[in-house]
């Protein structure tokens, strides 16, 4: 598991304020570039080199007369050409904003959020966390043109507002064939304006991934924890499809969403068939649902024939469908096509079961977090 945060950093520098850094190793750039850049070397001999970046970022010592420095923690050692950092001068803080070679990016933008959803992987907390978007707002223009897609994420990220729109903006004119990938719980576009407004940015590939637990309230509202929630999503929905935006719905599969998923199914087939994707994900073990496993937890293998079935149901309307989280040694074959590695790199792993096992290469594998709870049927494929 890749860690993107360390505090066990020594860092020494002349300024207050957090620095956003793309890391660089071309200790010979041309000054008049090396502006939000850090140097990451192993040792340099001449100082002058280091002349105009921002921070030199070193695995070693360097000369005593090296101002604006950071000590790289093991953690952090796979720091590679073209990431970007944020680093917090007079501490031990480095925090990872972007990866170039990540398998996924994400760009975390807040904590808060008006749901409060019985297995959300962040909770959410009530705090002033408006720098975040600020500062990947700065990370943004720092980003190579040609990278192939970035995700948004929180928290809420439209409880954000202006700021929220602004982040888009910034992606749109810094990395015009970037796609977008947005998190929301979809409540807010329930206004017609906001989801007007999000039409307005005119960005050629942006989707929004939106959840929905059940095709009845009650369900739905449980899971995410607020009443009213179900037509607050089912509204949003319409409102962005009715702006021509690109939806795709996301089913958290657990013992409170995986019996009525059939009906789940062919309500998404009879009223939202114009959505643009469906995702059917297994269950993080984290956050808030380590607090509630007992109420969450059901062994995939327990609900396969009811997965099955609303795959069929959906590709009977023709959406399309992908199956994300779940082990290829746990799903019946028929539908290892549409079984997606979709765990991101650094909380991806795979057991000592998987050593042996034919599918491992095409196979997700699990969260990190699966220590806690994976399913008892984990067996190699021959």
């Amino acid at each position: 598991m890749i860690k993107l945060h360390s505090n066990k950093n020594i860092i020494t520098s002349s300024s207050d304020a957090p620095l956003i850094l793309k890391i660089t190793k071309k200790y010979d750039l041309p000054k008049i570039l090396r502006s939000k850049r850090a140097l990451l070397v192993d040792s340099v001999t001449d100082i002058n080199a280091y002349d105009g970046f921002d921070m030199v970022i070193s695995r070693n010592k360097l000369d005593s007369k090296v101002h604006n420095v950071a000590y790289l923690s093991d953690d952090l050692n796979y720091l590679d050409e073209g990431d970007i950092v944020r680093v917090t001068p007079n501490s031990s803080d480095i925090r990872v904003l972007y990866r170039v070679n990540a398998s996924a990016n994400f760009l975390f933008v807040t904590e808060r959020c008006n749901s409060f959803c019985i297995m959300c992987s962040q909770p959410p907390r009530d705090v002033n966390d408006g720098h975040l978007v600020e500062e990947l707002i700065e990370a943004v223009s720092l980003i190579d043109i040609g990278e192939r897609e970035l995700g948004i994420t929180g928290g809420e990220p439209t409880l954000l507002g202006d700021r929220f729109f602004a982040l888009l903006q910034a992606i749109k004119s810094n990395l015009p064939t970037t796609s977008i990938h947005v998190l929301t719980n979809g409540r807010t576009f329930a206004d017609p304006l906001l989801a007007k407004q999000i039409s307005e940015i005119d960005h050629y590939d942006l989707m929004l991934g939106i959840p929905l637990y059940s095709d009845v309230s009650h369900i739905h509202d449980f899971v995410v924890q607020a009443d009213g929630a179900f037509d607050e999503t089912i509204r949003g929905i319409l409102n962005l499809k009715r702006h021509s935006q690109k939806v795709e719905i996301r089913v958290v599969l657990h013992k409170q969403t995986y019996d009525r998923l059939p009906q789940l199914a062919e309500f998404i087939g009879r009223n939202l068939q114009f959505v643009d994707h469906v995702a059917l994900m297994g269950l993080e073990i984290t956050g808030f649902t380590r607090a509630n496993l007992e109420e969450l937890w059901i062994d995939p293998l327990e609900y396969m024939d009811k997965l099955s079935e609303a795959v069929e149901i959906l590709a009977r309307f023709k959406i399309h469908t992908s199956i994300y989280n779940l082990q290829r040694c746990l799903l019946p074959r028929h539908l290892w096509g549409i079984a997606v590695k979709s765990i991101s790199d650094w909380k991806n792993k795979y057991y000592e079961e998987c050593d042996n096992c034919a599918e491992k290469h095409n196979c997700g594998g699990f969260f990190a977090s699966s220590d806690i709870k994976r399913s008892d049927n984990i067996a190699a494929i021959k």
